[in-house]
């Protein structure tokens, strides 16, 4: 990405190094921010006690400032591109399916058929019901990985249902899914219990997140908690997640970042929160969108988890297109963008679609229809994608020392 640094207040001259120090942008976060006002206050005592003026000081801060931008960009321009994130790399992010909406095809046949609507790559089901079931998956797992590579794509993820009561058989599931190549897993899902405080069990699950972390180092696997929405679902907050997972490697533990479902938790604000909360845990991201509908007599809404279904009246989130429901996909890549983020993104059809929304095993609609249904999801996504990635010039909210950004395209 080439960066270019140019000092401006809007609509006046700069008359003073301070206001420009003051009015540095926060494109590059708070964390950025605050190092900087620190050393400037350590350079403030040394110089002052050197008898240097406040005028002289301000001047050579407001340099360094300046200089400190464009030495962070050359060191970022001369990384390799394997060392830094997608959007910066210029890397294009690879747009998965999820197999379990392939279910109805066997893992060569779904395989072909992803390529063919323009996908990048599988996530693939390794649990109950999945395309790999997870007590074969030392000797399965591996034809199957090499089925998708064979068609052109790759396995960015597996899917699980790994929790901790059965850390043995996850395990060896994990060790193949290293040994084939594949790191970075789905695994949950979990729920509160009704008998006890939620602040409890919160702590009671961090030693439990703990060895779950440990188990994803020892196997090279990076463990990724999905964010379902529902009442009493671990995760749907996602505040929760950050509290249990702050001590944690990220880069062992991280978290599935479902923007559909945590706009259904905070659709107004919450999903701006917890997507900058928790970036250093977003190693995934998966794509759905929704609309929220009042249950009439005879409607359906085939949500597992919500405890409304058959609530006459209530209203609850009904799954839709891509850009026929409520998702903000725009501004959410554009965090995702500033995030760095670069792991495996997911499409997750789970609106009404003759069953691959449940991963039944046959079509209850013509072929062709449920085809076009993916593809025009999967177009939709690729747009948003390049509207938050593909940004011709952008800066910060700040006034002042602002950032031009010319990128190099990274989309979706």
């Amino acid at each position: 990405m080439g960066w270019q640094a140019r000092g401006k207040i809007e609509g006046q001259k700069i008359e003073s190094p301070s206001i420009a120090i003051a009015a540095r942008d926060d494109t590059f976060g708070e964390r950025e921010a605050g190092h900087m006002q620190r050393e400037k206050m350590k350079m403030e005592s040394k110089l002052k006690g050197a008898g240097v003026s406040r005028r002289s000081l301000l001047l050579g801060a407001a340099m360094a400032g300046v200089v400190g931008v464009l030495d962070h960009d050359a060191a970022r321009a001369q990384a390799p591109a394997s060392a830094r994130p997608a959007a910066e790399s210029g890397a294009k992010l690879k747009v998965s399916i999820f197999s379990k909406h392939l279910q109805w095809l066997g893992v060569e046949e779904a395989a072909a058929l992803a390529k063919e609507m323009g996908f990048d790559a599988i996530d693939l089901t390794v649990r109950a019901g999945g395309h790999v079931r997870p007590e074969e998956a030392e000797s399965e797992l591996p034809k199957a990985v090499a089925a998708v590579r064979k068609a052109g794509l790759d396995v960015s993820m597996i899917t699980t249902d790994i929790t901790f009561d059965n850390m043995p058989l996850a395990e060896k599931v994990l060790r193949a899914a290293a040994k084939s190549g594949v790191h970075h897993y789905r695994w949950g899902f979990l729920k509160y219990r009704d008998d006890k405080p939620i602040a409890v069990q919160v702590e009671e699950l961090r030693p439990k997140m703990r060895a779950m972390a440990e188990l994803n180092r020892r196997t090279q696997v990076c463990g990724m908690y999905h964010t379902h929405s529902g009442p009493g679902m671990v995760g749907a907050c996602i505040w929760d997640l950050w509290l249990m997972f702050r001590d944690l490697d990220p880069e062992w533990m991280g978290i599935n970042y479902d923007i559909g479902h945590a706009t259904v938790e905070g659709g107004y604000g919450g999903w701006l929160a917890t997507s900058h909360l928790v970036k250093d845990y977003m190693r995934g991201i998966a794509l759905k969108d929704f609309l929220w509908r009042r249950n009439e007599k005879g409607s359906t809404n085939t949500d597992i988890y919500d405890k409304n279904l058959s609530a006459e009246g209530a209203f609850v989130p009904h799954w839709c297109p891509i850009d026929a429901g409520m998702v903000r996909f725009d501004g959410f890549f554009a965090i995702v963008r500033e995030n760095g983020f670069s792991g495996p993104v997911q499409l997750h059809v789970e609106y009404p679609l003759g069953g691959v929304e449940n991963g039944e095993r046959s079509l209850k609609l013509p072929r062709e229809q449920v085809v076009e249904a993916m593809r025009r999801d999967l177009q939709a996504a690729r747009a948003h994608g390049k509207a938050g990635f593909g940004l011709e010039a952008g800066r910060g909210v700040g006034v002042g020392w602002y950032l031009w950004i010319f990128p190099t395209p990274c989309d979706l």
